[in-house]
């Protein structure tokens, strides 16, 4: 009897990967390079010059219509109502009834009518699905169009995702597509949209989740293979997801599934900021995450001196054995030389506090500090 094969997917760029002898591996039910190489080398080129990643099983989704930015104000704990100039990014918490975090993302404002959401990858069939019964609740004149290829409609041409972030990323996009020279000034957290000769239109959005300066690419699906290749022409070196998830790490980022879920309030979570409680606007999760106010802090664990990792859930105590709270996300730091955790403690818990990590049954000393760990160029 033969196994029928993993319920992985793959992304426009999949033959790419092969080309450069990636190690591809399993990322929130894809087949995506973990590194193509050393992973501890692509991490520092991202630091150091400039790297590229294949962020296509993120979910693309345009929301089109007169009520898009009512919905919106509806979907989001963030206020969208501080979208007012066209390419403008935001990030925030889309919240169930019960304040619980459906998922993270970023949506741009690219019109009155049109704004184009960025899902997580894990999460985006779910999300389309309570963004489509919102539509049907509030009675919205509003469309979905979701761009990832195995979800675009017929007549929609689906949308590859590159990020190209550190120090030379933004020079050496603009070797590779000299089209998006009109994207050299735009301000962190914007995006517009250019017109390539061989590739079409390209959105390009400065924007990403390393620490580091650069710009995420929304190309046609179709291309991504030639831009990829114009990319590492120019210089970007091709990073896989180990090095994301290092680099996201020590830059402070959460990750969806990790750091929080459906089960999490967003302020047990640190994306308070993220949740617009003041202004008396009505979304979806408010009164619930109101009433539950914030029961956890959430922090970052130095563990300098210890190279020893964490697993996620591990228990972290106080120096007198009393626990305090939990590993959310862990890993070894390239940059800093040890290990770091992202972590939900008790409210008392102090910045500078001496605490204790359960590393396999060991218990290694670490340090609650701010994050992120490093800041980058951006």
């Amino acid at each position: 009897m033969t196994k029928s094969p993993p319920p992985w997917r793959s992304t426009p760029l999949y033959a790419q990967h092969l080309l450069l002898h990636a190690r591809m591996g399993d990322v929130d039910g894809w087949m995506l390079p973990v590194a193509y190489g050393s992973q501890i080398e692509e991490h520092h080129a991202v630091r150091r010059h400039a790297g590229m990643f294949d962020l296509s099983h993120l979910c693309v989704a345009d929301l089109l219509g007169p009520d898009a930015r009512m919905l919106l104000g509806r979907l989001l704990s963030n206020d969208v109502g501080k979208l007012k100039t066209p390419g403008k990014a935001l990030y925030s918490c889309m919240l169930d009834t019960s304040g619980g975090v459906i998922d993270d993302l970023v949506v741009y404002y690219l019109g009155p009518q049109h704004y184009r959401a960025v899902l997580n990858a894990r999460t985006a069939v779910g999300d389309i699905a309570w963004i489509h019964a919102t539509i049907h609740e509030a009675r919205a004149e509003v469309t979905v169009v979701p761009r990832r290829p195995d979800c675009v409609t017929a007549g929609i041409e689906p949308l590859a995702v590159i990020a190209v972030q550190g120090p030379r990323a933004r020079e050496k996009v603009l070797r590779a597509l000299p089209a998006a020279r009109r994207a050299q000034t735009l301000k962190p957290f914007n995006s517009t949209v250019v017109h390539d000769d061989e590739a079409g239109e390209l959105m390009v959005a400065r924007t990403g989740k390393t620490g580091e300066d650069g710009f995420e690419l929304m190309v046609p699906a179709a291309h991504a293979g030639r831009i990829w290749d114009r990319l590492h022409a120019a210089g970007s070196v091709a990073a896989g997801h180990a090095a994301w998830d290092t680099l996201r790490l020590e830059a402070g980022v959460h990750r969806y599934g990790q750091d929080m879920d459906v089960h999490t309030s967003p302020l047990d979570a640190g994306l308070g900021w993220s949740v617009d409680l003041d202004s008396g606007r009505d979304f979806c999760g408010r009164a619930a995450v109101r009433a539950r106010g914030q029961t956890q802090q959430f922090v970052g664990l130095a563990l300098e001196g210890s190279a020893a990792v964490p697993p996620a859930h591990s228990t972290v105590t106080s120096e007198a054995g009393a626990v305090i709270g939990k590993v959310t996300s862990a890993t070894y730091s390239p940059t800093l030389g040890f290990a770091i955790a992202l972590a939900r403690v008790a409210p008392g818990v102090r910045i500078g506090a001496p605490v204790k990590v359960e590393v396999y049954r060991n218990r290694i000393a670490a340090t609650v500090v701010r994050t992120p760990f490093v800041r980058g160029a951006s």
